[in-house]
């Protein structure tokens, strides 16, 4: 009888935890419980919901959500990155321009506020998140998704933060970025044509799947 102590297999290592993110006009600082007061007003919008779907949540409901989602997936190879969306109004909206955000190698510190840049708070305006998972063949793929508040939609901002976004994702490495976009909502297809992906022939739940090949 083979009496040799079985060692377990030691379990795959979790995704890293996802770092503050900085482009040119935004911080993207990972998302927490006591952000859910603020953002119940940005998503307040019926209308923000025709293509996210549901309804303007309460705050109460926004920090159950909240909590789930920081305390990350219960599966360990799945990891869940959220982040809020905040916009530094210490400088003028087109400083610098847009869409300078792509990568994720310039941080920002705490929770991004305006303390030490001089004026009031700066305000959240969206969030955006990637769900990164195994794939086919041993690669993982990120879900990426996005919402701006409609005050502040039309400016760039959501291309701006989708670009932050996809790039940490590509940085993991993943094999593939993808979205879910309904067919007729041209503003959030554009932002992921900006990101560099294309529409796909694959629907789901009425969304069209767009996909970006990276070069993991």
């Amino acid at each position: 009888m083979d009496r040799t102590p079985h060692t377990p297999a030691s379990p795959a290592p979790r995704p890293p935890a996802p770092p503050p993110l900085r482009t040119a006009r935004l911080d993207l600082v990972p998302l927490a419980v006591h952000h859910a007061d603020e953002m119940r007003a940005v998503l307040a919008d019926p209308a923000l919901h025709a293509f996210i779907g549901g309804t303007p949540p309460t705050a109460d409901e926004l920090r159950a959500r909240y909590a789930r989602q920081s305390a990350g997936s219960p599966d360990p190879d799945v990891l869940w990155a959220n982040w809020v969306i905040r916009l530094r109004t210490g400088r003028e909206d087109g400083e610098r321009g847009a869409g300078h955000g792509h990568g994720g190698d310039d941080y920002s510190d705490g929770d991004g506020s305006a303390a030490g840049r001089g004026g009031g708070a700066d305000p959240l305006i969206g969030t955006v998140q990637a769900t990164v998972s195994p794939a086919e063949g041993g690669a993982s793929e990120a879900e990426l998704a996005w919402v701006v508040g409609t005050p502040w939609q039309g400016r760039g901002f959501a291309t701006e933060a989708a670009r932050a976004l996809a790039g940490w994702a590509t940085s993991l490495p993943v094999s593939t970025l993808v979205a879910h976009i309904a067919p007729d909502h041209h503003a959030s297809a554009a932002v992921a044509a900006a990101c560099g992906l294309a529409p796909t022939g694959l629907v789901h739940d009425g969304e069209i799947r767009w996909e970006h090949r990276t070069t993991a």
